[in-house]
């Protein structure tokens, strides 16, 4: 067992991130170390687990024993708290020049261990044009024994000049074998809720085991699905609307409300706020004003990407019935995401043809491109449960 073997459905890349890993240590001992680079992207779809293949890696280098999983420098890269490991997730919209200038200031210091320095960057498709543009030069000269680990969904989501500097690592989607197999043996889920859950989350393993373990997850889904048949009227289509874009609403704010607190919090008391002195409460609190507003504008990102992703999740399960609804209309013999709903996909296949069904589902991919161009939420959903009611339109 190495940190590898946690990597669910995806066999092929873990035998490239081994390869790379004993050709490091080979670098470190003073060899040549072929098939070792110092950028790396992780690409893959939603749910393939390229933040966890990052991770899994940057424990290899870090690690004596390439990986081994069970050492100190193994559990700190998985906690987070190694300090030759510098890691970012961006939570907000995009990730801007300052944010990247100060990554690489910190990611420019010695390796603490003497092994290597190591940066994680997920999500790293969203950094804006100036700040790729500052990562490009990070990352064409390198200080020694640094290594870039940039996690993005696709290759051509990065410029192409950061991506043609960077050792590309595709990860797949895993099979909805592999995923049930995860849930039962690491989170002890019943093999048919395990099965039933990956088939619905469509190889995502997080998706799947929210849904295997949180009753919420699995009540939001139900609504999603229950929307086709709904959709009897132009009241009923805009009442849907509103009820997506509501349920997505309380999402981010729950998801959000108590760390937007913490945080406010911890930065008045940095700035001062409550201590004591003349003049010097005001002063120190006048001086934060900037910071404030600064952090509040993050917090604003942060609940929009939460909303959309919570709007997204809704649209893909949209997209996995009609797509179920399309094999049925073909007879095609591929597994469905929702196969416990047999009788309510073949109703619907019965009273549509195979020509409104590609329409709606051309439909949920044009809502998902509106709300990306930032279309007003409310407005881009109501087209789309419009357009479900009747394709034809």
């Amino acid at each position: 067992m190495d940190v590898f073997d946690d990597l669910v459905g995806q066999e092929q890349a873990a035998t490239v991130l081994r390869r790379a890993a004993a050709a490091a240590a080979e670098v470190l001992a003073g060899g040549r170390g072929a098939g070792m680079t110092h950028a790396w992207l992780f690409t893959g779809p939603p749910g393939s687990g390229r933040f966890d293949a990052a991770k899994a890696f940057a424990a290899a280098l870090l690690c004596p024993d390439q990986g081994c999983g069970h050492c100190d420098a193994c559990h700190q890269v998985m906690i987070g708290s190694h300090p030759d490991l510098e890691s970012v997730r961006p939570q907000g919209l995009s990730y801007g020049v300052k944010q990247t200038r100060e990554l690489i200031l910190r990611a420019a210091g010695r390796s603490t261990m003497g092994r290597w320095r190591v940066v994680l960057f997920d999500d790293a498709d969203r950094a804006t044009e100036q700040a790729a543009n500052a990562l490009l030069k990070a990352i064409e000269e390198p200080p020694p024994r640094t290594v870039w680990l940039l996690c993005a969904p696709a290759p051509d989501d990065m410029i192409i000049t950061i991506r043609s500097r960077c050792r590309v690592v595709t990860l797949v989607t895993p099979s909805s074998q592999a995923v049930a197999h995860a849930l039962v043996t690491r989170d002890d889920v019943a093999p048919g809720v395990a099965e039933s859950v990956a088939r619905a989350a469509q190889g995502d393993l997080a998706r799947a085991r929210r849904l295997a373990l949180d009753e919420s997850a699995r009540g939001r889904r139900e609504a999603v699905l229950s929307i086709p048949k709904s959709l009897t009227n132009v009241g009923e289509c805009i009442a849907a609307a509103e009820k997506l874009v509501k349920t997505a609403d309380e999402d981010a704010a729950a998801a959000t409300a108590e760390l937007n607190e913490s945080e406010i919090a911890e930065l008045r008391a940095i700035y001062g706020e409550g201590s004591t002195g003349k003049g010097l409460n005001k002063g120190l609190v006048r001086g934060g004003a900037g910071a404030l507003k600064e952090l509040e504008t993050a917090q604003k990102s942060r609940a929009t990407r939460i909303k959309r992703e919570s709007l997204d999740t809704a649209l893909l399960d949209l997209m996995a019935f009609y797509r179920d609804v399309l094999a049925v209309q073909f007879g095609a013999p591929v597994e469905l995401a929702n196969g416990d709903r047999r009788a309510e996909l073949e109703a619907a296949a019965r009273a549509s043809r195979p020509e409104e069904t590609l329409k709606r589902t051309a439909a949920i991919m044009r809502c998902r491109e509106r709300l990306a161009a930032n279309v007003n939420p409310q407005i881009a959903v109501e087209a789309l449960t419009l357009a479900l009611w009747k394709p034809g339109n």
